[in-house]
């Protein structure tokens, strides 16, 4: 499969291990779309890329959760408490911050 046609997942993942700064961006536009049809999902689904992307196992050892509770929680049927966000956002080498 060439570069042009790829699935979105993995051109994603690779944005992410190329440009780290990308997953401030990534991460802050799913949550700023969070409260829109779908956007928990999408919240979701940014945060598995981001951990995927700098290894679950990694992140899932620094953020002190299993890694198998990992990937449930980061599921789109996945229902992370807040110590869990927070636990993975922090082992991911970001903050969350709240702007008017």
């Amino acid at each position: 499969m060439n570069k042009a046609s790829r699935p979105h997942d993995d051109a994603v993942l690779e944005l992410l291990r190329e440009d780290p700064a990308f997953a401030d961006e990534y991460l802050s536009t799913a949550l700023d779309e969070s409260n829109q049809p779908g956007g928990r999902e999408a919240l979701l689904t940014a945060l598995r890329h981001i951990a995927e992307a700098q290894g679950m196992s990694a992140v899932a050892e620094r953020a002190g959760i299993p890694r198998e509770s990992l990937y449930r929680a980061l599921s789109l049927r996945g229902n992370p408490t807040i110590k869990t966000l927070l636990a993975v956002v922090g082992a991911a080498g970001l903050k969350l911050s709240v702007h008017r």
